[in-house]
């Protein structure tokens, strides 16, 4: 399989690649095959009998003149490639469709594109229609019946049914859908009326014919539509999304369409909602809900608990969920709160059932969430005002104060939630009339969807440390900051060093530790720069200091954030991953933590829980649970061999029961594991020799030994804050009870962490403590804790018991077996018959599967245990009692087993020992323990490991280490 990187549906948000892709072992690895700056791939042509022969369509980059496009060829399965078709720096290759039926026969669409912040041009002279007789080797224009003038995208469909049949959707001054039955060589007309065959066609350029009947061809535009007519006449398949959606069966914007090439009524499409899947050619669709590649703009956080995380995707509106929750935080949590292209989401700084929620072109809404009450609160011009120009991604900002900022090409602010807002700027842009002509925008198809609305506010920070001093960036290149709240500005652009004019600021963080300083981003990839730009002042801007290391830091910077407890951590995120200083910005580091190389658009830090939010535009969001390791990473650390680090207290959060069975087309995120995290640090990697890790309470007692994370840099350990489940003897019933199958949990308090590197000791300490949401008193988690683990010792009593019971039973079988019809034999017998019998009376031993209804000692010993176990406050008295009365049955029982061998076993092996053969003997307790716990470490338990952060980027890794640090 071939991969092809970068968005060629070319707006504003488009993102970049890195060239091609491939994979001889089903995906299972991938190697780069080249043609790395071409930035955009839109289609690739395996041919169907030489597969080291590939066709390469590369739309090439979107925003300067680049030689870096065309038809790419290959022979050798990417080792070299040839250019066989280029037009100019301008055109690249939009589509390639191959005959099915003679692979000689190719069609490739050139495309003359420019796209710049302000503006976006769709066709030129360099764009036309192609066709190759010699698999992609030379190629010649087609023309007849085609509309002259410039042209724009085309999108191409060869029909699988009838090979001569070729559709071609062709941007024009007069767009349309043109019909080829002569292998392409002449054209006619086809539908030139259907929104869904002719809008935006730099965008929907997407046409495919059905593989069975070639009459039958689809169009994806904002719906899907089909023609039966081939392509005269279109109509809508099923309901699409719309502009709102609502109820559709799929989301509007269709990108890709797939159809099962041995059966069509089974179609695949892509939109700007995610994958949808039709068994019945379109009347009912499924949307494959276990995907996660949200693109999340931004990121916000509250102070519920958990706290909740906020943010706008994509076209996909406004959303909220918690954090984290038992079983993991499924589809059905995260809650829609507005429509749109979702960007900025903040809660009230006082009130958190309101939230700000903001959508393209600056609308903004107050949501109540416990009603769902929208009130439209967006800043509208006043007398004597010009049009406000708001960007696409418009910036909304709560403030460490509690007002609310809004920026068009003005700042305005809020105190009283949106009801009124001041205008505290004149034009913080440069008003660039040249860069003010949006109703022109699009080329030969005019649109103007207020996505290339420019001179505009894009970045807004109000200090933490002096709500009068706020920072405010604009796409056009301007940097203001004023220290009066907007009575006076100051221009610090020109300060800025290595940027070139106009570069926009993509982001502002003014320091919560010292009001004259200011981080910021600067994003120049839409002027052909696409090195990252961070920056710091320490003077109001007067001077800036450059931050970024392109050596280690790739793609252009979208954001940076200071940590508010230790000023020399950083974090930025880039359009390919997430960074981190520890040195106030002078040495980065890719962080990798299972997140992938993905546009970072927005971090956040808790202020509670210190954990580090990550929006990405493609992979969702992650959180980097607690921060408190790299806060404690200091110099004297990083030098050291080895040491721990600090970790936020670990919460013994409230244990939740849930019983819900959704299939596999669903997505969970990740909960907090249930387990105490002990961090530390490796100056190398641990070769040779014994490192383990040993836990220990306040007594000293040794709870745990656990083989610990050998990485260089940092290792994160997790010790279950559980001990192992409970011993449960062997039955013939269920004990159906979540909680009766894990061990009872560890108490509050302060344990001892040991790390041991060969002769090397480091200890530490660790807290636990209960869950913030409880209502219990100490006292009442004290009988909790004192009755559940009088339960999980009684129930290891009886599984001894038991074990013993079944053992003696066995054993006595296996001697009379070897006997034969001697009379000791059916005294042996006997002997067992009795011990099978006496099991029945403290275990359900009935035969007849795994429901029997049998409640014995073990089922409702086990039972109990369960449910005092789910629950962290004080017992019932029913249970309390309860475990009196099976406690004392349970003694009576195991002073019934030892009389019966007091009583029967020495007559029985006396006569085993009158025929020289092995007597009969109860396991001791210490011996059946040792045995026990010799198995489970040798199964690990329930100990686990996890290296879940480290750094990579620099210093350079010795031989034989991973890189990084």
């Amino acid at each position: 399989m071939w991969v092809g990187t970068g968005e060629t549906w070319a707006r504003n948000s488009v993102g970049y690649g890195d060239g091609v892709y491939k994979t001889t072992d089903g995906g299972d690895s991938w190697t780069k095959m080249g043609l790395e700056k071409t930035e955009r791939i839109a289609r690739i042509l395996i041919h169907p009998t030489h597969p080291e022969t590939v066709l390469v369509a590369a739309t090439g980059p979107l925003f300067n003149d680049s030689p870096e496009r065309g038809v790419y060829r290959t022979t050798d399965g990417g080792k070299t490639w040839t250019k066989t078709l280029y037009v100019d720096a301008r055109s690249g290759a939009a589509d390639l469709a191959m005959d099915p039926t003679d692979p000689n026969v190719v069609y490739a669409s050139m495309w003359s594109v420019r796209r710049q912040a302000w503006t976006f041009t769709s066709g030129g002279p360099g764009s036309g229609l192609y066709k190759s007789t010699d698999g992609g080797q030379t190629w010649r224009k087609l023309t007849k019946g085609l509309p002259e003038g410039d042209l724009g995208r085309i999108g191409i469909s060869v029909s699988p049914a009838r090979a001569r049949r070729v559709y071609a959707l062709v941007e024009a001054k007069h767009t349309a859908l043109y019909i080829s039955d002569d292998s392409g060589e002449t054209w006619k007309k086809g539908n030139d009326t259907s929104q869904d065959v002719t809008w935006r066609p730099f965008y929907f350029a997407n046409v495919v014919a059905d593989p069975k009947h070639a009459d039958r061809v689809y169009k994806g535009g904002l719906n899907l539509s089909a023609s039966e007519d081939g392509g005269i006449t279109f109509a809508g398949v099923s309901g699409g999304g719309g502009i709102r959606g609502g109820g559709a069966p799929y989301h509007s914007d269709l990108h890709a369409i797939w159809i099962d090439p041995k059966n069509p009524e089974w179609l695949v499409i892509g939109t700007d909602g995610g994958i949808y899947i039709s068994t019945d050619r379109g009347a009912t669709w499924s949307l494959c809900q276990n995907i996660p590649v949200g693109q999340f703009y931004h990121v916000s956080v509250d102070m519920q608990v958990p706290y909740n995380v906020y943010g706008g995707l994509q076209d996909n509106g406004t959303w909220a969920a918690p954090s984290t929750r038992s079983g993991g935080v499924p589809n059905r949590l995260w809650e829609s709160l507005l429509g749109g292209d979702g960007f900025w989401a903040f809660p009230d700084a006082k009130d958190q059932d309101i939230v700000y929620c903001e959508y393209q072109g600056g609308h903004v809404s107050r949501v109540r969430m416990s009603t769902g009450e929208t009130k439209d609160v967006q800043p509208l011009r006043g007398a004597g005002d010009p049009k406000l120009r708001f960007n696409w991604n418009a910036p909304l900002h709560v403030g460490p104060s509690g007002a609310l900022y809004m920026g068009s090409q003005f700042l305005y602010r809020t105190r009283d939630m949106g009801d009124t807002w001041e205008k505290i700027s004149g034009d913080l842009t440069t008003n660039d009339p040249l860069k003010l002509q949006q109703e022109k925008s699009g080329g030969l198809s005019i649109d103007n969807s207020n996505a290339e609305n420019h001179c505009t506010v894009y970045a807004i920070g109000e200090s933490p440390k002096d709500p009068n001093i706020v920072w405010v960036g604009t796409d056009d290149g301007n940097l203001q900051v004023t220290q009066d709240g907007g009575k006076h500005w100051t221009n610090t652009c020109k300060a800025l060093p290595g940027i070139k004019p106009c570069t926009w600021i993509s982001y502002v963080a003014p320091s919560p530790h010292d009001a004259a300083t200011c981080f910021v981003t600067a994003d120049g990839h839409m002027l052909g720069d696409f090195d990252p730009h961070v920056f710091v002042t320490h003077d109001f801007g007067k001077t800036w200091v450059p931050l970024a290391d392109p050596a280690v830091m790739k793609g252009y910077a979208h954001c940076v954030r200071q940590d508010p407890v230790n000023p020399d951590l950083v974090f930025a995120g880039t359009e390919w991953g997430l960074y981190c200083s520890l040195d106030g910005g002078r040495q980065w580091a890719q962080v990798k933590a299972g997140i992938p190389n993905v546009a970072v658009r927005d971090l956040a830090i808790h202020p509670r829980e210190g954990d580090l939010l990550v929006a990405t535009h493609g992979r969702g969001i992650y959180v980097i649970d607690d921060l408190s390791p790299l806060r404690s990473l200091t110099r004297d650390k990083l030098t050291a061999d080895a040491a721990f680090l600090t970790t936020r207290p670990n919460q013994l959060l409230i244990p939740r029961q849930e019983q819900r069975f959704s299939g596999s087309n669903g997505w969970e995120g990740d909960e907090l594991p249930e387990a105490a995290i002990i961090t530390y640090y490796l100056k190398k990697r641990h070769l040779i020799g014994d490192l383990k890790l040993e836990v220990f309470d306040e007594s000293g007692k040794k709870l745990a030994t656990i083989n610990g994370g050998r990485r260089r840099g940092i290792n994160r350990v997790e010790w279950p804050m559980r001990l192992k489940g409970p011993k449960l003897p062997p039955a013939a019933n269920l004990v159906p009870n979540q909680f009766a199958n894990v061990g009872p949990r560890a108490a509050a308090g302060t344990y001892t962490a040991k790390l041991t590197k060969n002769k090397d000791v480091f200890t530490t300490t660790f807290t636990l403590v209960a869950d913030t949401r409880s209502t219990h008193t100490a006292a009442d988690r004290a009988e909790q804790v004192k009755l559940v683990n009088r339960l999980y010792d009684r129930l290891g009593d009886l599984t001894y018991t038991v074990e013993g019971v079944q053992a003696v039973r066995d054993s006595a079988r296996a001697r009379a077996k070897s006997l034969g019809k001697d009379a000791l034999a059916t005294k042996l017998n006997a002997f067992a018959d009795k011990l099978e019998t006496f099991r029945g009376t403290i275990v359900a031993a009935r035969e007849g599967g795994r429901l029997t209804g049998e409640e014995r000692l073990r089922e409702q010993l086990g039972d109990l245990y369960g449910k005092v176990n789910g629950y962290d406050g004080r017992p019932t008295n029913g249970q309390i009692g309860l475990a009196d009365v099976l406690d004392s049955e349970l003694k009576k029982g195991e002073t019934d087993f030892d009389a019966m061998l007091a009583k029967d076993l020495p007559p029985l092996n006396g006569g085993l020992k009158g025929k020289k053969l092995p007597e009969i003997s109860r396991e001791s307790r210490e011996a059946w323990e040792k045995r026990n716990e010799d198995a489970s470490r040798g199964s690990g338990g329930l100990e686990m490991l996890r290296a879940l952060l480290w750094l990579q980027g620099a210093p350079a890794a010795s031989e034989g280490e991973e890189d990084g640090h």
